[in-house]
């Protein structure tokens, strides 16, 4: 990009500022705050806990926080990928069934082919690379709607997994491998546990922060993060000056299949044998907690920090449910609705910030 192009670092992809100017215009702190894409869902996440600590006693525990950041961080690893993507302008229905196949595939080749199960491992997390690279070819050399492609991806897979694996195993789901080479050191990398203060906390919850903070220094901090935000702004503006369009689509759909791999390889060292049909309808909800988290529908705003958020609340309202005995059949209805509330937020906060410009 040339000197004169910049993303505004609220998340925003924002025009190229006029050469004649050079300095963007200046906004006092409230102002800045207000723009802050996720601020809507801090907003509604602060709403979602008070709700759940004054109804729910058992959610004040520390061992409820622990249950509610495990279910957050299993959600949010590829939630946060799919919203990189999104700020990109593009979409990867795929992800739910996705994560069964990388597990499924780890499974069976170490099962199958005698090997330690982190061999077996890293070739399910090339299989996944493939299907990611897959999505992104066809979207950019096709043109064809990403929506309509990882559609597609999602029914082969979902027939894939169902058949190669009654194929392989005659049945429906994998043998188990807890006993064979690697499998305890695999354990604990995707699914291990530590201690804080007596409370027994899932290490995916370490891996999700960690990967948010690289995700957030990526976005802001790098040259690759202002191609995400352009190329999700306005990708004919992004390609004129020299953005790699294609390469950074191809590279966000790989991300996304790479973090599905790390939550299947998760299932598989947690649960140990993995059902052919898992996943289906969980694309939905990587896509929810990102909106949730103030990322744009339409591509160029968003943060990894909001993608995070949106997770938590998810985490918050299926655990908070539990634990304040409510009906679990009202979970979706509740789901959707902090869906629209967010949606409906998150476009008053837009509106609100456009007219102080």
């Amino acid at each position: 990009m040339s000197p004169t192009d910049r993303v505004d670092r609220t998340g925003d992809a924002t025009e190229k500022l006029s050469t004649g100017s050079g300095v963007p215009r200046t906004r006092n702190g409230v102002t800045a705050v207000l723009r802050r894409p996720e601020l809507a869902s801090i907003v509604g996440a602060v709403g979602v806990f008070v709700l759940f600590m004054v109804v729910a006693p058992s959610f004040r525990s520390l061992d409820s926080f622990a249950t509610v950041l495990y279910t957050a961080s299993t959600l949010g690893i590829v939630a946060l990928a799919v919203g990189l993507l999104m700020i990109a302008d593009e979409f990867d229905l795929s992800t739910g069934v996705a994560v069964t196949t990388t597990a499924l595939a780890a499974s069976m080749m170490s099962y199958n082919w005698h090997l330690q199960t982190w061999v077996g491992s890293l070739l399910a997390l090339a299989v996944a690379l493939a299907v990611g690279f897959f999505n992104g070819w066809m979207v950019t050399k096709t043109g064809v709607p990403s929506f309509l492609i990882t559609l597609a991806t999602f029914l082969m897979l979902q027939g894939l997994n169902l058949a190669v694996t009654k194929m392989i195993t005659n049945a429906v789901a994998t043998p188990t491998i807890s006993d064979m080479q690697g499998f305890e050191i695999c354990r604990r990398i995707f699914a291990g546990s530590f201690s804080v203060f007596g409370v027994s906390v899932k290490i995916t919850v370490l891996w999700w922060v960690l990967f948010v903070l690289v995700a957030h220094v990526v976005l802001f901090r790098t040259k690759f993060g202002n191609w995400v935000f352009a190329v999700g702004g306005n990708p004919s503006a992004a390609r004129a000056v020299g953005v790699p369009v294609d390469r950074v689509k191809i590279i966000l759909f790989m991300v996304v299949a790479a973090s599905c791999w790390f939550v299947g390889q998760h299932n598989l060292y947690n649960f140990d044998s993995i059902q052919a049909g898992q996943g289906v309808g969980n694309e939905f909800f990587y896509i929810i907690a990102a909106v949730v988290g103030g990322v744009a529908m339409t591509g160029g705003k968003g943060t990894a920090v909001g993608t995070a958020v949106g997770a938590l609340i998810y985490g918050m309202t299926t655990q908070g449910i539990v634990y304040a005995g409510w009906n679990p059949d009202w979970l979706k209805f509740f789901v959707g609705a902090v869906l629209l509330l967010a949606v409906l937020s998150n476009n008053s906060f837009s509106k609100f910030t456009e007219a102080r410009k």
